[in-house]
C-alpha cells in the first residue's frame, strides 16, 4: 500500500510538469482527426439509422417523456444522444492506444531518467510485441464492451462494466508498456503475476477517473448545442487521465523492478566467492596453490 501511494503522487507531480503537458497534446490531435472523420461522414447516416430504429420502438416513449420533463425538447435529440453514449467507448479505447504508442515510451523515459538512471535496461520487449500485445488486449476489452451493452440498461451495471473493463485494458497496456524497456521477458511476466490486482486496481481506479467526464457529456441541451467543443475537451481530459496512469504504472512498476533486483543482487552478494565461480564456471582452484596457501596460513609446531 505504501508503494501504491508512493507512486500516485509521484504520478500527480509529474501531470504538471511542462512536458508531460505538451505530450498530451499529440493524443488529441490524432483523436481529434478521427473524431472530425467520423463526424463528417458517419454522423448524419448514424443519427438516421438510430433514429429510425428508436421509431420502430414503441416501448420507448417513456424515454421522450422522461427527457422532456428533463427538459429536452423534442425526441429528436434522443438519437444524437444515443450515438454519443456508444461512440463513447470507442473514443475511451482510442485514447488508450494513442497515449500508449504516443506517449508512454517518452514518460517511461522521463520517469527513468529523473529516479532511475541506474536501473539496467534489458529490453525484454520489442516494439512490434508492444503492439500486438495492445491490439490484442483491445480486441479483447472492445469484444467485452459489445458483450456487455445489453446490462448497460440496468442502472447498477452501467457505473460498474465499463470502468472495469477500460482499468483491465489500461492494466494491461500500461504496465506492459511500462516494463517493456527495463525489464526482461521473466521479470515481466514475474512482476504483473505477483502485482496482478494491485495492478488491476490501479487501472481500475484510472478507470473511473476516465468515466467521470462522460458525466459532463449527458447534460441534455448543453450536451447537444456545445458536443463539437466538450468531444475534444473531454478526449484532452481522458488523454491526462491516461497519461496520468501511464505515470503510475510506470513509478509503480520501476520501483517494484528495482527492489526485486535489489533483493536479487543481496542475495547474492552475501557470498562474493560463489558469485565469482558461479559467473565463471570453467574457472578451477589450483589445488597446489591451494594446499600452499592452506600450509602457509596454518600455524607451526611449537617448540
Amino acid at each position: 500500500m505504501r508503494l501504491l501511494i508512493d507512486s500516485f503522487w509521484r504520478a500527480a507531480a509529474y501531470c504538471v510538469l511542462p512536458r508531460v503537458m505538451a505530450l498530451s497534446l499529440l493524443p488529441l490531435l490524432v483523436i481529434a482527426l478521427l473524431a472530425w472523420l467520423f463526424g463528417h461522414f458517419w454522423w448524419d447516416p448514424g443519427v438516421a439509422w438510430l433514429q429510425s430504429v428508436l421509431d420502430s420502438w414503441s416501448w420507448l416513449s417513456f424515454i421522450r417523456g422522461w427527457l422532456q420533463d428533463a427538459g429536452v425538447q423534442g425526441p429528436s435529440l434522443l438519437a444524437p444522444l444515443l450515438l454519443a453514449v456508444l461512440v463513447t467507448p470507442v473514443i475511451v479505447v482510442l485514447s488508450v492506444l494513442a497515449v500508449a504508442m504516443l506517449m508512454t515510451p517518452a514518460l517511461v523515459s522521463l520517469v527513468a531518467q529523473r529516479r532511475f538512471p541506474a536501473l539496467e535496461r534489458r529490453g525484454g520487449a520489442s516494439f512490434v510485441a508492444s503492439v500486438f500485445w495492445s491490439l490484442g488486449s483491445t480486441v479483447a476489452a472492445l469484444l467485452a464492451l459489445a458483450v456487455s451493452v445489453p446490462l448497460w440498461f440496468i442502472p447498477p451495471l452501467v457505473l460498474v462494466l465499463p470502468p472495469l473493463i477500460w482499468g483491465w485494458l489500461t492494466y494491461r497496456v500500461m504496465a506492459f508498456d511500462a516494463l517493456g524497456e527495463h525489464a526482461d521477458k521473466a521479470e515481466r511476466e514475474a512482476i504483473m503475476r505477483r502485482h496482478r490486482m494491485r495492478l488491476l486496481g490501479i487501472g481500475i481506479v484510472t478507470g473511473y477517473l476516465g468515466a467521470a467526464p462522460g458525466i459532463v457529456w449527458a447534460s441534455g441541451i448543453v450536451f447537444a448545442a456545445a458536443f463539437v467543443v466538450l468531444i475534444p475537451v473531454a478526449v484532452w481530459i481522458y488523454t491526462l487521465v491516461f497519461a496520468f496512469s501511464s505515470l503510475w504504472f510506470t513509478h509503480y512498476c520501476l520501483s517494484v523492478l528495482e527492489q526485486s533486483r535489489a533483493a536479487a543482487s543481496g542475495g547474492n552478494g552475501s557470498a562474493p566467492g560463489s558469485v565469482m565461480a558461479a559467473s565463471a564456471p570453467g574457472l578451477r582452484t589450483n589445488p597446489a596453490l591451494s594446499s600452499s596457501s592452506s600450509s602457509s596460513s596454518s600455524p607451526g609446531p611449537s617448540a
